[in-house]
């Protein structure tokens, strides 16, 4: 069966690459002018691997308008883009297509699901770490582990799931999914919209620390009043290990900053505010952060929502 990859980002890029090299039938889906750039690069990803290998690996690509039908396509467009990639895509899929969210944040998830309330959406949450040196030019950062699951209902583990771990991304099913979402929320939280306001990569933030662990016991009590225990445990000594571990690293956020992108703060700092104004915790510390994100990027005359 092909799988159908909608972005070509980082995660986009990095999915596809790993399919194609393990022999998977990979189809990208991209936007006219996106379809225009791919062809004119002679319709090639360029992939370099956790071992300095480069693969130089020739793709099918098309638009949402035109094709086959989708039984399992991978929405690996950002979080702000979801809602209306699936509503330009869904006329393509059939009874029973499965649908693979990989986005940040919280939000578009439920977003899509309202579209498809009829077929499986899965939700993947991810550690992977991945860049695009240029357009269609990815470069694998980190080996991590990709978390799969389904926001509501049941579903059962795919029989899928063998290839994606064949073609070197390590999956594991997760029956309660939304709180791996909820817990990923908060850590990105805690890093991205920092290393925005400071200008600074991951490593940076360990000059930070103390407003971090204030942020933190916010977004602790944030989750235990949404119902995620387990996603508050030991919430800031998770995120100061992440930082640690990714200190090099240059967050999906500043880097979208750094290129004149959109970011998607109303799927991180700004749900997560949204939902502790709604549930009456404490939000001073969250509050000051989603405004200074806000104002920094005003100031670069990126969006502020």
């Amino acid at each position: 069966m092909t799988w159908h990859v909608l972005g070509a980002g980082s995660l986009g890029c990095l999915w596809a690459s790993r399919l194609q090299l393990a022999g998977h039938q990979v189809r990208l889906i991209l936007r006219p002018s996106r379809l225009a750039q791919f062809s004119s690069a002679g319709s090639n990803i360029l992939f370099t691997d956790l071992q300095q290998q480069q693969h130089r690996l020739a793709l099918h690509a098309e638009t949402a308008c035109a094709g086959l039908p989708i039984q399992r396509l991978v929405l690996a467009c950002k979080a702000y883009s979801a809602a209306e990639a699936i509503t330009g895509i869904r006329h393509r899929l059939r009874p029973g297509s499965q649908i693979i969210l990989l986005q940040n944040g919280i939000g578009c998830q439920q977003q899509v699901h309202e579209l498809l309330p009829n077929h499986p959406v899965l939700v993947a949450s991810t550690t992977e770490g991945a860049w695009l040196k240029e357009a269609f030019h990815c470069i694998h950062a980190g080996q991590g582990q990709t978390l799969l699951g389904r926001l509501r209902g049941q579903e059962p583990v795919p029989a899928w799931l063998g290839q994606l771990d064949r073609s070197g991304i390590s999956c594991q099913w997760h029956p309660h999914i939304d709180s791996v979402l909820w817990r990923k929320l908060a850590i990105n939280c805690l890093i991205n919209p920092s290393t925005v306001i400071h200008g600074c990569r991951n490593g940076g933030l360990l000059q930070h620390l103390p407003l971090l662990q204030q942020l933190s016991a916010e977004l602790e009590q944030l989750l235990l009043a949404a119902g995620h225990a387990d996603a508050a445990a030991n919430l800031f000594s998770a995120a100061r290990h992440v930082i640690t571990g990714t200190a090099t690293n240059t967050s999906s956020m500043l880097q979208d900053v750094q290129h004149g992108r959109r970011t998607e703060i109303s799927y991180i700092t700004g749900f997560a505010l949204q939902q502790s104004i709604a549930l009456g915790t404490p939000h001073q510390q969250l509050l000051a952060v989603h405004q200074a994100l806000q104002s920094r990027l005003a100031q670069l005359g990126l969006p502020t929502d």
